[in-house]
């Protein structure tokens, strides 16, 4: 089990750090949770989450800034290990219309296949 900070019991993504639901972990440290998707879209789809409860990118705060840079930073270590070797994507979505399904801010990162002329 994981520490989530400002923890939100109905939030999906809070109980997987917490293990209270299950997940295929991929990646974990003090600030972030990595796991594979359950509905891929792609060979590879890994989220990653941040452990503390953030609604989404446009509810990041100034003091957010290092944890979501700690993010981005472990991303291309988590690609690589998962062998995207000739690229990946790295999205983002937020709100209903961007097509979020889970308020809580995460991380897609999806390859293993070519994605050109593919947004989804």
């Amino acid at each position: 089990m994981s520490e989530v900070i400002n923890y939100d019991s109905e939030c999906l993504f809070c109980n997987i750090i917490k293990g209270d639901i299950p997940s295929t972990k991929v990646y974990e440290d003090e600030l972030c949770y990595a796991f594979r998707d359950i509905a891929p879209q792609a060979p590879v789809h890994v989220l990653v989450v941040p452990k503390k409860h953030i609604p989404s990118l446009d509810a990041v705060a100034p003091e957010d800034g290092a944890l979501v840079t700690h993010i981005l930073a472990v991303i291309p270590g988590i690609a690589a290990a998962e062998g995207l070797q000739n690229g990946y994507r790295v999205v983002s979505n937020i709100g209903p219309d961007g097509g979020q399904t889970v308020p809580h801010l995460h991380f897609h990162i999806i390859g293993g296949t070519s994605l050109a002329g593919r947004m989804a």
